[in-house]
């Protein structure tokens, strides 16, 4: 039977926390419980794991938690955690002789007086600790945690409702949360090199811990673009390789290319193995099983669109009117060839990332992504029909704002069996039932540029996104 451990969170990105938490297991190899309810709206949560060890390298990675503690105690009163408190007896008896110790008061939504963090510490004192008191380098630390109801919005005093809480947690503080300060290491205002696509440094971090980025793995991100992703992934030790249509936006407009400079900046440009321009349906992979995870942010047309090589269709008049002429360079000899592209729509390039993340992924490695959603469209069937063979979903966790959000989608492969390289056709997505299902994050730009209104046939007749093929 394993031990029960108290995590405090981060009050940000909910629904990233359990799949954070199952990656750091998994990239080192233990297993997590959680014993019922496991309420990821609520800062607090138990988890059973098999030793100490384990709550400190799940502490010292994850990018959402603040505290990892021995579990002694909840209550809706000081009564009932006490009470469990010396139930658990055994847990902390071994800390009462001659062992340096403090306490450490706090509480979620609410600051506790200083008179009352006394009376606090004071109701424990059937705990008998003979040690000396230790504000500075103690050996045990006792937290106690109490939760109120959030008062956002509400113009008070900051000690109202003191002791009116929802619920109080106690245990001995095993590690702080020593990962959640890279964000302030990877903050894109204190970059050398960034753009207007660079993403935000928690998210990064989240997207990295996904990977199950570590020394020894090969990380590609093939819309790279200003390189967030690469940062993170590299400082955890992994190699990357970056790709993207668009060389400028990885190069910049200094002799060293942008994305070198500020991966020197955090001490890891020796790890990016190198930066190339192609189109990634034109990409000059020729085999597959090269990387241990794919992670990206493809471009939805709301800051940049995508793109890939061809030319766009042009309207039917004009192809009545002057027939398709051979394209013939008329750019003069000393001038860079720029080979024409057209729109890449959304739905097609991320069934054609699964497609291609199947190819070049080695077994069990990961596809780690973001997807535009539309609140009130978005069903699970839009991300089971962008799946294969051979790949499954590992975690869908919303980034919700408002009337659309994004979702992380982790993929893993699944197979070991190779598999040819995709031919990007971006065939339509037919459900189980054999009917074309139309995703809802198909032309997202058009939708977000529109501020997601329906149409009047919509409105009149409810939207119907599953049609027979």
């Amino acid at each position: 039977m394993g031990i029960q451990y108290l995590f405090i969170f981060a009050q940000v990105h909910d629904e990233f926390r359990i799949p954070e938490l199952f990656s750091v297991a998994e990239l080192h190899g233990f297993e997590i419980t959680f014993p019922p309810p496991a309420d990821v709206s609520r800062p607090f949560m138990i988890l059973v794991l098999e030793n100490e060890l384990h709550a400190r390298l799940l502490a010292q990675r994850c990018i959402l938690v603040k505290y990892a503690c021995e579990f002694y105690g909840r209550g809706k009163t000081y009564m009932e955690l006490h009470e469990q408190t010396r139930s658990n007896h055994a847990r902390w008896s071994k800390y009462v002789q001659d062992t340096p110790f403090k306490f450490f008061i706090s509480a979620y939504n609410h600051t506790i007086p200083q008179r009352r963090q006394k009376d606090i510490v004071e109701s424990f004192d059937y705990m008998d600790f003979q040690g000396k008191i230790d504000m500075h380098n103690p050996e045990v630390t006792l937290a106690c945690f109490e939760e109120y109801r959030d008062k956002r919005g509400t113009t008070r005093h900051k000690h109202e409702g003191d002791g009116d809480f929802e619920e109080v947690f106690f245990g001995r503080l095993v590690e702080e949360g020593t990962a959640r300060p890279l964000i302030k290491t990877f903050d894109v205002k204190k970059r050398t090199y960034y753009g207007n696509t660079s993403m935000e440094a928690e998210i990064s971090l989240l997207m990295a811990n996904q990977t199950l980025a570590s020394p020894g793995k090969l990380i590609y991100d093939p819309f790279i673009g200003t390189g967030s992703m690469a940062y993170t992934t590299a400082y955890f030790g992994a190699l990357v390789f970056g790709s993207d249509i668009d060389g400028r936006q990885m190069r910049g407009k200094e002799k060293q290319p942008g994305i070198i400079r500020a991966a020197a900046q955090y001490g890891v440009a020796h790890r990016i193995v190198d930066l190339c321009t192609f189109d990634v349906t034109r990409n000059p992979w020729r085999c597959g099983e090269l990387f241990d995870a794919i992670i990206t942010d493809p471009p939805y047309g709301v800051r940049a669109g995508a793109k890939r090589l061809g030319r766009k269709a042009r309207p039917d008049k004009q192809q009545r009117a002057k027939p398709a002429q051979p394209f013939i360079s008329k750019q003069l000899d000393d001038q860079p060839y720029i080979p024409p592209t057209m729109p890449y729509e959304l739905s097609s390039l991320v069934g054609d990332l699964v497609l291609l993340a199947r190819y070049l992924l080695k077994p069990r490695g990961r596809l780690v992504f973001f997807l535009p959603t539309v609140t009130d469209e978005y069903e699970e069937l839009d991300i089971q029909t962008m799946l294969c063979d051979g790949m499954e979903v590992v975690a869908n966790s919303l980034q919700n704002f408002g009337s659309w959000g994004r979702r992380l989608i982790t993929i893993r492969k699944i197979t070991s069996e190779r598999y040819p390289p995709p031919m990007f056709t971006s065939a339509s997505n037919i459900s189980e039932d054999g009917s074309a299902h139309t995703p809802a994050h198909k032309y997202f730009r058009e939708k977000y540029f529109q501020g997601f209104r329906k149409s009047e046939s919509e409105e009149g007749q409810g939207v119907t996104r599953s049609t027979s093929g």
